[in-house]
């Protein structure tokens, strides 16, 4: 595994842990031998009592109420959502935990790393002297993007970027999931309003709650809450998220995010504006080519990287009219690098500084 091997055994909560991340996180501890003795798996009331497997034993999911669930905790991996987290993150912290959480509630306190291993992990020394005892994952967009993002940087100087995101289902948890393969078969069974009526296809199905419109056979080109600037809280996130990761508080972001019918993956199209001219393709892929959990391919998709640990970059182009901007397309998905995997990255990042 694990930069983490050769430290003492931990005892570990996962908070969350039978949701769509959650999954992953316990299937992660596994797989990479993440040093616990012992795990806590927490949900709320309605997935008490089910039974999850963890190194050959089962065990029971406890309640994320009860008073003393986090007794004893070493390290709680928290993706139970922001009310949860804000709520339950203190309580672990004062019972001796120090909290990995997933969910955007901590991810702009200045007491709070935000971290992408890869990119900033060295972040987590604010944990030594001050901070609240808790560390914050990305938004699963941000994370994608930050990797070839901060190689350029490295290498160019970078100053500002333009993103459109293509975010899969997967990114509103597994109930946007559900909703999405729940429009598929009635619409597919009527293919051929997809058309000659559109709307009338999408009349078939239930109207959405998850997405903001009906996701199958379709593009939605609004992903979370408008504010009166016609911008979105999700592109707020990759605006503030990406300037804080990269210690770039001056950073020009122009986002949009888009759902897309995809179950698992996150994909942007980035164009990329550094101080330092960038004079030949072969001098960008050099600068992106040995960075840590990055792989250039020539046009990686999302359904090809789901399931698999690395973040794509590809169709690198300098640009037509400028020669300090690059245009990239960046995919990775969302539920591991973009959440479970990077959690489980800055653990034993965690561990093997001993700062847990």
């Amino acid at each position: 595994m694990s930069a983490a091997a050769g430290t003492r055994r931990l005892r570990v909560a996962v908070v969350g842990a039978t949701g769509a991340v959650g999954q992953d996180l316990r299937r992660l501890l596994e797989v990479r031998d993440f040093p616990c003795d012992e795990v806590v798996f927490a949900a709320s009331a309605r997935s008490a009592g089910k039974v999850l497997p963890f190194r050959g034993q089962q065990v029971v999911v406890r309640d994320l109420d009860e008073a003393d669930v986090f007794d004893g905790v070493d390290l709680a991996l928290f993706s139970a959502g922001g009310g949860a987290s804000r709520e339950h993150a203190p309580r672990a912290v004062a019972a001796g935990a120090v909290v990995v959480d997933n969910s955007s509630a901590w991810r702009m306190d200045p007491e709070v790393p935000l971290v992408v291993t890869e990119v900033n992990a060295d972040a987590l020394e604010l944990l030594r002297t001050a901070g609240k005892g808790i560390v914050a994952n990305p938004n699963c967009t941000t994370m994608v993007a930050m990797l070839p993002l901060k190689a350029l940087h490295d290498a160019f100087g970078l100053v500002g970027f333009t993103a459109t995101s293509f975010q899969a289902a997967g990114g509103a948890g597994q109930k946007g999931i559900d909703e999405l393969e729940a429009q598929v078969g009635p619409m597919f069974a009527r293919r051929e309003l997809l058309r000659s009526d559109g709307k009338a296809a999408m009349n078939l199905v239930d109207p959405p709650k998850v997405h903001a419109d009906v996701l199958a056979f379709n593009v939605v080109p609004v992903l979370g809450t408008l504010d009166d600037h016609g911008y979105t809280d999700e592109e707020y996130k990759l605006q503030n998220e990406s300037r804080k990761i990269l210690s770039l508080p001056d950073l020009a972001v122009a986002p949009t995010c888009v759902r897309v019918p995809v179950m698992v993956g996150h994909a942007l199209q980035v164009r990329a504006v550094c101080t330092d001219p960038m004079r030949s393709l072969a001098d960008v892929i050099a600068s992106l080519d040995h960075f840590p959990g990055l792989v250039v391919e020539q046009a990686p998709t999302p359904l090809e990287w789901a399931g698999r640990d690395g973040v794509a970059v590809g169709r690198l182009r300098l640009d037509l009219t400028d020669p300090h901007a690059l245009n990239l397309w960046v995919t990775g998905d969302n539920l591991l690098k973009g959440a479970a995997l990077n959690t489980v990255q800055i653990a034993e990042e965690l561990a093997r500084r001993e700062l847990v």
